[in-house]
This record gives C-alpha cells, structure tokens and sequence, in this order.
C-alpha cells in the first residue's frame, strides 16, 4: 500500500485513532517556536461557524501567549479581539450579498483589493517562523488571498469549513434537484449541470470563482494544509483533484449547552437550531413533525423564517438566540433533528445536544450518522422522505421512557468522544503550525522591518 493510500484510508476508516491522535498533545505547549499566527478570515463578527472558530482560535493562542493578527475583509470592529491585543488589519469591504452586483460579481473571484492588502503584509511583516490560517475566503476576500499567501505558502493551514475550496456551489448538492451531487466539481457533467440556488448564470460565475481556487490553491502544492471537519471530506476534496496527503482532519471544538443532563425523557417537543435555508431541512422537520403530530420548537433565523413561523400551531420559533440563552431552551427538548439535505460536514449542534443529554434524530447522510447511531445516542432516515422522517419520530416518542433516558444517559457520557475540547483543538493545530514551519525552507521566507500597524 503506498503511504497516499494508507494516509487515505487511515482519514477516512479510522476515526477513532484519528480523534486519539488529535488528543494526545498536552497542555504544555508555549509559544517556543513561533513569531505569530496570521488568521485570514472574512468576517471579525461571528456570522457563522467558520468565523466563530476562527475568533476562537485567536482567544485560545492568545491565552498561550502567542501573538496574533487577525486579517478580515470587513470593518474589523471587535473590541474583543483588540482587548486580547490582537492586531486587527481590515480591509473594510462588503460581502457580496450587500455589494453592489457589478462590483460582487468582479471581486468575488478576485479581490484585487484583499490581494495587494495580504501581500503588503507578508512582504513587510513574515517571518520564517510565522504561521497563517485561513478560515473564511468566499464572502468578501476571494480566492486572489492566496495568491498573496504563495511566498508563505508552505506555513499556510486552509480551514474546510465547507466544500468552497472543492466544489463550485460549496456544497456538493444540487439545490434545484434538492439531491446530493455525484459529480466531479468542473467536469464535463458538472459544468452542465444547473445546480445553483438561482439560476445557470449564477453557476457559470461560480464555476469560473471554483476555476480560480483550484488554479491558485489545489494546483499550488505548496499550500501545507488543508484541514477537514471530519474524516468522510477527504473523498469530497479527492474527487477536485486534491491530493491525500494534503489534507489533514481536526475535528471541530465543542462546548457544553448544559452542565447537567437534559432530562429528554420528560420532555416531548423537538427542537431544530440553526439556518433556516432549504438545505438545512427545515421544511421537512416541519413536514414531518406535523405528520407525526408533534411539536416542534425552531432556534435560528433566515430566508425561511416568515414560512417557518405561519406553517401551523404545532411549531414556534425563538429566532437566534445566544449560547447562554440555547442553554435555557434546550433543557425542554426530547430530541434534537437534523435534517440536512446536503452532506453535513460535521454538525456541531448536533454534537452539543448530545453532550448535553439531547438524544439526535438526523439525515442518513450527514457524516456523523454512523457514529451517533451507532454509539445508541442517534436515530437516522432519509429525512428527505415526509414518511420516512415522520416515522422515526413516531417511533420515538412511543419508546418505553426508560429507554429514552438510557439513551440521554449514553449522550450525556460518551458523546465528548466525537469531538475535541476547545485546549485539545488549539493544541492539535498549533502543532500543525510548528510541523509546517519545521518542513519549511528559511530562505523561503520574507524577513523586512515590521509594519504591523500599517493597516489597523
């Protein structure tokens, strides 16, 4: 077997080893070895998942003593990350969704802008032991970052935090079939293909932003990392031409919703937290839960939320709510459903409901099913099927108490195994950067006079 096939095979078929893996870098680690860590994300406020890492990350080496520059695409103002004296370097853009369409559809496959602002930095500020991230590109910063990011390319860590960097729409799903995408991204099949939310036009300007990130990132190997969510996106990035060796799975942080367990067996309303978009599933969660006669309580927001909340008496909706305030709400819930309709990369919620004694009812084709089903803390279906989906939750709620309360239990236990603590994740990636930099050629780096400053 060759060491591409093995590194394959042990992403995909062993996650246990690899979460192991991941665990076994203790708290002892400093900032020895490292100058600073450049994070490069689109956004300095949590508007999702990837920022929300991405802002963490920064507390979490800060707290070692490392030094940090955030480098966004919007405004920059966090008053958080200027506390943590994390330099702040802020192009001050717009996402596309509120640039005007002209400019959108120009920057959004190559910022000339973000590009000339990450390449003055580098240029006046690497060093060879400087490491950089990149957690969030597709909004505002474009895939022309990276071509900034080249002199500096073999200390660079790229965060998957979808499939953006692989596939077109982001997703490997088919929003006009509402099916999961079996094509290669800008092969023949996918090229014909109308699959964007939208409209074909939209696809094309998509398959040319997918050409220019294959171009400057998967096409340059010198690029070290690619990080992935969860051992089941190797095959994903693969299919784009990725090579095995490239990636690397660290699964997501976690953190407790409750300290205590949810007392699910006394509760009978199920709870959806998230986006309310088409992909996510909300419709079926509705669908189904109003065939099952049951309740269903909403937390989260979105295009869907006016049809989520006149859909009948059966639901109600709470809109975003703060993780203290989930917290709160969630202590009523019987169950959790997730039923995306795309392949989830991982499912954070999920995760936290669990932890949090929630057992989960989710798609069959979200990466984590096997395993939450498997560890008896999960039921699956095809959610996408009314009946289907509307059955297992009938079959739920007609389980003996006892049984749901020992799979709470088990949650509650043995959940914490999906998934790294918030000190193991910070470790594993600073050992990442520090592996990078050790592979690296000195010479290949810029050292000038530092002009940290010059963006703020």
């Amino acid at each position: 077997m060759s060491k591409t096939e093995a590194h394959s095979r042990d992403q995909q078929g062993n996650p246990d080893a690899n979460l192991v893996a991941q665990r076994s870098f203790g708290d002892e680690l400093t900032a020895a070895g490292l100058d600073r860590v450049v994070i490069i994300d689109d956004y300095s406020a949590a508007r999702g998942g990837a920022t929300t890492l991405s802002l963490l990350s920064a507390r979490l080496l800060r707290d070692l003593g490392i030094p940090v520059t955030y480098i966004c695409g919007d405004d920059g103002a966090n008053a958080q990350l200027r506390a943590l004296d994390v330099t702040i370097v802020a192009l001050g853009g717009r996402d596309l969704l509120n640039a005007k369409r002209l400019t959108a559809a120009f920057t959004g496959i190559h910022n000339v802008h973000a590009a000339r602002m990450i390449a003055a930095w580098v240029r006046a500020n690497d060093t060879p032991n400087t490491a950089y991230h990149v957690h969030g590109w597709s909004k505002i910063l474009s895939p022309a970052i990276f071509s900034s990011l080249v002199p500096a390319a073999s200390r660079c860590v790229v965060h998957a935090h979808d499939f953006f960097a692989a596939c077109p729409n982001g997703a490997y799903f088919d929003y006009q079939a509402q099916r999961i995408c079996p094509h290669r991204p800008l092969g023949v099949a996918c090229l014909a293909t109308a699959c964007d939310k939208r409209s074909y036009p939209q696809k094309l300007w998509r398959v040319v932003r997918g050409a220019n990130i294959l171009r400057l990132l998967r096409d340059q190997e010198k690029f070290g990392r690619i990080i992935l969510l969860h051992e089941r996106m190797q095959s994903y990035f693969l299919r784009a031409g990725y090579a095995a060796g490239r990636t690397k799975t660290i699964r997501n942080p976690v953190a407790l919703l409750s300290s205590e367990r949810v007392k699910a067996e006394d509760n009978d309303e199920f709870f959806f937290i998230g986006r309310l978009d088409e992909e996510k599933g909300i419709e079926d969660a509705v669908a189904a839960t109003r065939r099952a006669r049951a309740r269903l309580c909403v937390i989260g927001d979105g295009p869907l939320m006016g049809k989520v909340a006149a859909s009948g008496s059966h639901v109600r909706t709470l809109g975003w709510l703060s993780h203290a305030e989930i917290s709160q709400a969630i202590r009523k819930a019987c169950a959790l459903v997730m039923p995306s309709r795309y392949p989830e990369p991982f499912g954070l919620v999920a995760i936290e409901a669990a932890r949090s004694g929630v057992p989960v009812i989710l798609s069959k084709d979200a990466f984590l099913a096997e395993e939450m089903t498997g560890a008896g803390i999960a039921l699956s279906c095809d959610t996408g099927d009314e009946e289907a989906f509307s059955d297992v939750l009938v079959r739920f709620r007609q389980m003996p108490k006892d049984e749901i309360r020992q799979m709470s239990e088990r949650a509650f236990r043995s959940s914490s195994r999906l998934a790294l603590t918030n000190d193991e994740w910070r470790n594993a990636l600073v050992s990442e950067y520090r592996a990078l930099i050790s592979q690296s050629s000195p010479a290949a780096s810029i050292r000038t006079t530092p002009l940290e400053g010059v963006f703020a």
